[in-house]
């Protein structure tokens, strides 16, 4: 076997991938599931740069996720507050309400964004460096700033706009 240490990459690399799937397939558990499979494959095929390849292939499972669910015609679970994924209740229903109507708007505005934009801002909230998200982006380093600094304007822009369209509606 290689010299990967894989306890210690397991440790350092699952709760970020695991982040990273969530924001795509928006259910903790299934993002935990896709997780254990890219290491699973991981662990088959020795790549050389493990870190960043269990990040292509768990974007490719979660991509071939949303297909199979497109297929069969169902819904993709919306995303639930970070701490209701994490198992823990609000006291207060009204502030409940609240929070997950805000995630709602933060998922339906992340995902207006271009496919650039939003792997740009999901590997980067996933702790990837700027020289992780070139290489998964096919971008110059140099680039990957920009990119971020233009994808977080345009996802506030348009979260904004759907506070608005909210507020106007009531």
């Amino acid at each position: 076997m290689s010299g990967i240490d894989w306890n210690d990459l397991y440790r350092t690399t699952f709760p970020e991938l695991v982040r990273f799937l969530h924001r795509k397939v928006w259910d903790v558990e299934r993002a935990r599931d896709l997780a254990q499979e890219a290491f699973v494959r991981a662990l088959q095929h020795e790549p050389k740069k493990p870190r960043a390849w269990l990040f292509q292939v768990a974007a490719n499972l979660a991509k071939d996720e949303a297909r199979t669910a497109i297929r069969r015609k169902k819904h993709l679970v919306l995303l639930k507050s970070d701490a209701e994924a994490l198992g823990s209740a609000f006291a207060d229903p009204e502030a409940d309400l609240v929070e997950k109507e805000r995630w709602s708007a933060v998922r339906q505005s992340l995902e207006s964004l271009s496919k650039k934009d939003r792997d740009a801002l999901l590997l980067w909230d996933a702790g990837q460096s700027y020289t992780e998200i070139a290489r998964q982006l096919d971008l110059a380093v140099g680039a990957v700033g920009t990119t971020l600094a233009r994808a977080r304007k345009r996802l506030a822009e348009a979260y904004n706009e759907r506070e608005k369209a909210d507020v106007a509606r009531r």
